[in-house]
């Protein structure tokens, strides 16, 4: 027979645990929505802070498929100074009702905002002069190094682009 001692002490390390856990995973209520000026500070930053910038929507799907891998660059090197940004795509209509549970479905840590600039056939070409506006693309800067991917990417091929960078 188990003492109520042992059940109190049961039940208070399960509230703990649990309350840690959200806190670690919360639900994200809102997504900043940028025009293109807001987001080229993030394209165009000078520290040594290694930034992958992810233009994706949630109605591509590759771009889905993808995501995963850069959460998991995310969580793995972001103490070596590795920055994740994804850039939805999407329309700002759709925050509240794609965008948003989108991202807390995924538990993406990553941060997210939204591009709402109309005139793309002016700031695709600031992003790349190579891409052509599909998506999903990938640009990757900083520490003397700035390619830029359009195509799907999985991640084992983001790994070996990052960790010459980051060693």
């Amino acid at each position: 027979m188990i003492s109520k001692g042992f059940h109190r002490f049961l039940l208070i390390f399960i509230v703990i645990l649990s309350g840690t856990a959200n806190q670690n995973l919360q639900a994200i209520e809102r997504v900043e929505v940028y025009t293109f000026e807001q987001l080229n500070d993030w394209l165009t930053r000078q520290d040594d802070t290694l930034y992958v910038i992810n233009f994706w929507a949630t109605w591509c799907a590759p771009c889905v498929k993808e995501i995963p891998d850069f959460e998991k660059i995310h969580a793995q090197y972001h103490k070596d100074k590795v920055k994740v940004l994804y850039v939805s795509l999407d329309f700002p209509a759709q925050i509240n009702s794609r965008v948003i549970p989108f991202i807390n479905r995924l538990k993406m840590q990553g941060e997210v905002v939204l591009l709402d600039d109309p005139d793309s056939n002016r700031w695709i070409p600031q992003v790349s002069e190579s891409w052509s506006g599909a998506i999903p693309a990938t640009l990757i800067y900083g520490r003397g190094f700035r390619e830029f991917y359009e195509k799907e990417m999985n991640y084992d091929e983001l790994e070996s682009l990052l960790l010459p960078l980051i060693n």
